[in-house]
């Protein structure tokens, strides 16, 4: 049952958080780690009756989850993830924050430890507009998922397509799924090989589990 204090949050806007909704099954347990100010963790426990939980980084989105009748705790993904026993949840997801991490192996490797499922979206660093700036201006480029100049962005590892999909193949990862778009528009499953998504697509979306 949907639980009254919990607002459901508009994602027409965004094509990434629509399409890991669709990913995750109902009724599932999942957790969002990075959860921001709950938009995605919301509309999974209202619409898809998810057992959700979340782990944010700033105390302001923790507040901001919260006041939205959430369940989520204040958490740094970089240290505190091992607290989590194997296979906690159904699903792990990391939106649009595996960039920002210190370790993103070793975040990858723990988030496939709690999950059975794990969902990772990122910004794609291979993008032909981030590949042109860096060619013509010689400066770090700013697009619409990275949109923060180099001195105050949280992102430091930033990685392309056939970087993630090289990972995943090192770490002996299963790809159920890649997809690759736009946030703000549409994805489309792509093989994880596929070199003009590396050079097309704006942002990505995986899922994948341990084999």
């Amino acid at each position: 049952m949907i639980d009254p204090m919990i607002d459901i949050p508009s994602i027409k806007d965004r094509a990434d958080l629509a399409l890991i909704v669709d990913l995750v099954k109902a009724e599932s347990r999942a957790l969002d780690v990075g959860c921001g100010n709950g938009d995605l963790l919301a509309t999974l426990t209202a619409v898809k009756n998810v057992d959700g939980r979340g782990l944010e980084l700033s105390q302001a989105g923790v507040n901001a989850c919260v006041t939205r009748g959430l369940s989520v705790i204040q958490g740094d993904a970089d240290k505190d993830l091992s607290f989590y026993p194997d296979d906690a949840f159904d699903y792990v997801i990391l939106s649009q924050t595996i960039q920002a991490t210190h370790r993103p192996r070793y975040v990858l490797e723990e988030l496939l430890r709690i999950g059975r499922h794990v969902i990772v979206s990122f910004p794609n660093f291979g993008f032909w507009k981030v590949r042109l700036f860096l060619l013509w201006q010689g400066r770090m480029p700013e697009t619409e998922s990275l949109n923060q100049p180099w001195y105050e962005t949280p992102n430091i590892h930033f990685c392309t397509i056939r970087d993630f999909v090289i990972l995943c193949e090192e770490l002996g990862v299963h790809i159920d799924g890649a997809y690759a778009g736009k946030h703000g528009q549409s994805f489309k499953a792509i093989t994880p090989h596929n070199q003009w998504a590396n050079l097309l697509a704006e942002d990505a979306i995986f899922l994948l589990r341990r084999k």
